[in-house]
């Protein structure tokens, strides 16, 4: 069997503040074969964003990686000087984040931005990268490509400068990419240009994708395996179309029935009651049980993880049918 091209081990990445330590991330597993899909979900302030920025090693004090291990090609990026990993960016490993803000130099003009992320990364001449960076912005959906290489960021939209921010990532054909709700700003038919491009990417290039979001429409369109967080911990892992037709643990559950679709004409807007614990003292035990129905006595230890394929960790998994 071949080793997959990123796994992550126990990973916990930690903030240390005055008030405490704040469990960002908590002991995170997951493996990313080439060429396939990862639908990393969760609500607001489940350790996502943070889970792809330790990935990246862009975790800034006073957060840091507090063990575990990420082993990108059978490197551990965790234990990486700064210096390699300048190298792995933008050229094995690209990121998408959610506002081109951080992306995108507001002085410079994109055909800069984008032609030194070529040459940078590729040793390509200045002509190669340019058509590089043209297809790239044909890929992404933005007309007159020639015209915007020449602009500024604040000449274009939002939307825009969010096609451009995907365009860089997706010019030089990275191994992994790390895309941090990429598609937020953009209106649905882009949204599904992206999605396509994305997905051709991976499966003609091998390219592996982190696609993390809360929107499960888009995981349903895109992801192969999803993994779904909760107060810093993955407490679903599996297939896809598995995990969200029969989900096994309660919370997945409460996202799937939150999405407004599901919800019959006329019915109130179904959620999960309460709020995610407080990572800085967190309860014992499983810490959705102060939030969930089917939660007992027992729910007061750690949950024990379900093996196989459909991974779960819950004391009373709803049933599999």
């Amino acid at each position: 069997m071949t080793e997959p091209l990123l796994r992550v081990e126990e990973l916990r990445t930690h903030f240390f503040t005055r008030a405490g330590v704040v469990k960002a991330v908590d002991g995170v597993s997951f493996a990313l074969e080439r060429g396939r899909i990862l639908g990393l979900v969760g609500e607001s302030g489940s350790g996502k964003s943070v889970t792809g920025f330790s990935i990246l090693g862009l975790v800034d004090p006073p957060g840091r990686i507090a063990g575990g291990r990420i082993l990108f090609k059978g490197r551990d990026l965790a234990a990486l000087p700064e210096r390699e990993m300048r190298k792995l960016r933008g050229a094995e490993i690209a990121t998408i984040f959610q506002d081109p803000a951080m992306t995108l130099n507001p002085v410079l003009r994109i055909d800069t931005q984008m032609i030194e992320a070529v040459v940078a990364h590729a040793g390509a001449g200045e002509e190669t990268a340019r058509g590089r960076a043209l297809a790239a912005l044909r890929k992404v959906g933005i007309p007159a490509p020639e015209e915007r290489l020449r602009a500024y960021p604040h000449q274009l939209s939002g939307g825009m400068r969010q096609r451009v921010a995907i365009a860089i990532a997706l010019m030089n054909e990275p191994d992994l990419i790390v895309a941090d709700e990429p598609t937020t700003a953009l209106d649905v038919t882009i949204q599904g240009q992206i999605l396509y491009e994305v997905q051709r990417l991976c499966r003609e290039t091998g390219t592996a994708l982190i696609w993390i979001t809360h929107d499960l429409a888009v995981v349903a369109a895109i992801a192969d395996e999803i993994a779904v967080m909760y107060a810093g911990r993955i407490v679903e892992y599996g297939a896809a179309a598995e995990v969200l037709d029969r989900p096994r643990h309660p919370y997945t559950a409460g996202l799937l029935a939150s999405v407004p679709s599901r919800n019959r004409k006329g019915a109130p807007l179904a959620q999960i009651p309460g709020m995610t614990p407080s990572l800085l003292d967190p309860p014992p035990g499983c810490l959705f049980r102060t939030r969930c129905a089917r939660a007992s006595a027992a729910c007061a230890a750690d949950p024990p993880p379900a093996g196989g394929a459909h991974a779960f960790r819950c004391h009373h998994p709803l049933e599999a049918a």
